[in-house]
C-alpha cells in the first residue's frame, strides 16, 4: 500500500510539474506575442511617416503611434516626443530636427509663463510637509461636525483647502484618506459615504487657484496665468458646495448612513460636540494658510503683482510658516524634502511639456489641428455637442491617463477648434481640467479609486471594515452626478467662470 501511494503521489507530482512548464511556456509565448505585435505596430506607423503620403496623413499616423506607444507603457514625455520627432524628420529632414530640439526644450523651461510652476509646487509642498492637513482637517470637523453627515462635509471642505494649497488631488486624496476614513468608521459612518467623501475631496481644490494643472494648460494655450487661475474659482466653489450639499442631503433622507456607534466620539452625530473654544483654536492654528492664499490671489486680481511674483510670495510665506509650524523638530529637514521634491516634480512636469510642445510642432506643421477644426466646422456641430464629444473623450482617455497628461496630449489639437467655435480659452481650460480631474474617478480604472483602496487594506485605516474596491466605486457612483450637473451648469452658463477674470484690473 505505501509503495502505491508513493507511486501515485509521485505520478501526480509530474504531472503537476507538466502542467506548470506548460502552462509557464504558454504564458511566455503569450509575452514574445505581445512583444512582437508592438514592435510590429511601431514599426508599420513608422514607415507610414516616410511613405508618399499628404502632411494630414503623416500626422495621423503620429497620433496612431502616440496610442500605440501610450499602450505599451512607454513614459508618456517619450510617446509624446518620438513621433513628433520622427515626422518631423519625415517632412523637413535633419534641419527641423535640429531646429526644434534647440528651440522647444529651452523656450518651455525659460517660459514666463510657466515660471510660477516651481513657486506654486514649493508653497504646496511645504505646507503639506509643515503637518497642516490634520490641523486643516480637525478645524473642517470642529465647525462642521454638528451636520447631519458633519465629518463627510468637512472632508469635502478640508479637501478643496488642501488640493488647492498642494495642488495635487493625489496627495490630497492620500492625506484625507488616512485621517479621515478611520474617524468617521469610528463614528459609525458608512464605509461608502466615508470613502466617497474622501474620493471627492480633492476635486474642486483643481480648480481653485493655485492649481498646476491651470497654470500648465495656461502655458500651452498661450494665455494669461493670473486670469487663468482666477478663472477656475467660481466653479471650484460651486462644486465644493454641490458635493456638500448632496451629503447633508443623503444623511437626512437617509439617517443610517451616520448612526453612531455606542461610544463613538464624533462630531455630528450626537456625541462629543466641540467646545467653542476648541474651535476657536482650531481656527487660530490654520488662520495663516487661508490668508497666504487670499495676499496671492488678491494681488493676482488687484493687478498688484503678476502671476510669478504671485507666486514667489507665496512660496516664501509658506517657508516662514513651516518654521513656525514645525519650530522645535528640524525644519530644515521639512524644507530639504520640499525642495528636493519640488525639483523632482518641475523636472517631470517639463519633461511632459517639451514632449507635448514637439508633438504640437508636428501637429502645426502637418496642418492637422486645423483640418480638425474646419472638420468639426462644415459637420456643423454646435458648441454643446462639441464639448459633449471632448467630455466623452476625456473619459475614455482617463482610464489610461493621468490628468497631467491628457490636457497636454489633447489641447494643441483642440484649441484651433475651441477658437473656431469662439468659445473662450479661459472657459475651456477650467472645462478640461475639471473632466480630467473626473476622468481618474471613473471605473473601470479610475486612478484615485485604486489609490484608496490600496490605504484602506491598512487595518488602522479600515477599523476592522471590508472595504472592497466595488465599494469604492459605488460610493463614487452616487457622487459622480452631482460632478454631471456641475459641468452642465458650467456649459450653460459660462459666465460662472468668466465673471471674474472680467473684474480684474
Amino acid at each position: 500500500m505505501t509503495a502505491t501511494s508513493s507511486a501515485q503521489h509521485d505520478e501526480r507530482r509530474q504531472s503537476h510539474d507538466v502542467r506548470e512548464r506548460n502552462g509557464g511556456s504558454s504564458s511566455a509565448a503569450v509575452r514574445w506575442l505581445v512583444r512582437f505585435s508592438f514592435a510590429g505596430l511601431v514599426c508599420a506607423t513608422t514607415a507610414t511617416m516616410f511613405a508618399d503620403v499628404s502632411p494630414e496623413q503623416i500626422g495621423a499616423a503620429a497620433i496612431v503611434l502616440l496610442i500605440v506607444l501610450l499602450l505599451g507603457k512607454v513614459p508618456v514625455a517619450i510617446a509624446l516626443s518620438v513621433p513628433g520627432i520622427v515626422g518631423l524628420y519625415a517632412m523637413h529632414g535633419e534641419g527641423a530636427i535640429e531646429n526644434v530640439l534647440s528651440d522647444v526644450p529651452y523656450n518651455t523651461v525659460a517660459s514666463w509663463t510657466l515660471s510660477v510652476l516651481p513657486m506654486f509646487v514649493l508653497m504646496g509642498l511645504l505646507l503639506v510637509k509643515s503637518g497642516i492637513s490634520t490641523k486643516v482637517y480637525i478645524a473642517a470637523r470642529h465647525w462642521l461636525g454638528w451636520l447631519p453627515g458633519g465629518l463627510a462635509i468637512g472632508t469635502t471642505a478640508a479637501g478643496a483647502g488642501l488640493a488647492a494649497v498642494s495642488g495635487t488631488s493625489l496627495g490630497t486624496t492620500y492625506a484625507l484618506a488616512r485621517i479621515g476614513i478611520p474617524e468617521m468608521l469610528r463614528a459609525g459612518y458608512h464605509r461608502k459615504l466615508a470613502v466617497g467623501s474622501v474620493a471627492i475631496a480633492g476635486l474642486s481644490g483643481q480648480l481653485i487657484p493655485p492649481s498646476i494643472l491651470l497654470v500648465v494648460y495656461a502655458g500651452v494655450a498661450q494665455v494669461a496665468v493670473g486670469p487663468q487661475l482666477i478663472a477656475g474659482i467660481g466653479p471650484g466653489v460651486l462644486l465644493a458646495v454641490c458635493f456638500s450639499l448632496a451629503m447633508l442631503l443623503a444623511c437626512i433622507v437617509r439617517p443610517r448612513l451616520v448612526e453612531a456607534r455606542e461610544g463613538a466620539a464624533a462630531y455630528g452625530t450626537g456625541n462629543a460636540t466641540p467646545l467653542w473654544s476648541q474651535r476657536v483654536r482650531s481656527i487660530v492654528s490654520v488662520w495663516p494658510v487661508p490668508m497666504l492664499v487670499a495676499a496671492v490671489l488678491g494681488g493676482m486680481f488687484a493687478g498688484v503683482t503678476t502671476a510669478t511674483e504671485a507666486g514667489a510670495l507665496g512660496a516664501l510665506g509658506a517657508l516662514a510658516l513651516t518654521f513656525w509650524y514645525q519650530r522645535g523638530c528640524r525644519p530644515w529637514k521639512v524644507v530639504y524634502d520640499a525642495v528636493a521634491e519640488t525639483i523632482e516634480v518641475i523636472g517631470a512636469i517639463f519633461f511632459l511639456l517639451i514632449g507635448a510642445l514637439i508633438f504640437s510642432r508636428l501637429l502645426a506643421v502637418t496642418g492637422l489641428a486645423r483640418a480638425f477644426s474646419e472638420w468639426v466646422t462644415n459637420t456643423d456641430l454646435s458648441r454643446v455637442e462639441f464639448l459633449v464629444v471632448i467630455a466623452i473623450a476625456y473619459f475614455v482617455m482617463g482610464m489610461f491617463l493621468d490628468p497631467l497628461s491628457m490636457l497636454l496630449l489633447t489641447v494643441p489639437l483642440l484649441l484651433p477648434t475651441v477658437g473656431a467655435l469662439e468659445i473662450s480659452q479661459l472657459w475651456f481650460g477650467v472645462f478640461a481640467v475639471l473632466l480630467a480631474e473626473l476622468a481618474v474617478l471613473t471605473p473601470p480604472v479610475g486612478i484615485l479609486a485604486f489609490i484608496i483602496h490600496g490605504i484602506t487594506r491598512d487595518s488602522r485605516v479600515n477599523e476592522g471594515h471590508v472595504i472592497t474596491l466595488g465599494d469604492i466605486f459605488r460610493a463614487i457612483g452616487w457622487l459622480l452626478p452631482v460632478a454631471f450637473v456641475v459641468v452642465l451648469l458650467l456649459i450653460v452658463f459660462p459666465g460662472i467662470s468668466t465673471w471674474l477674470p472680467s473684474l480684474m484690473q
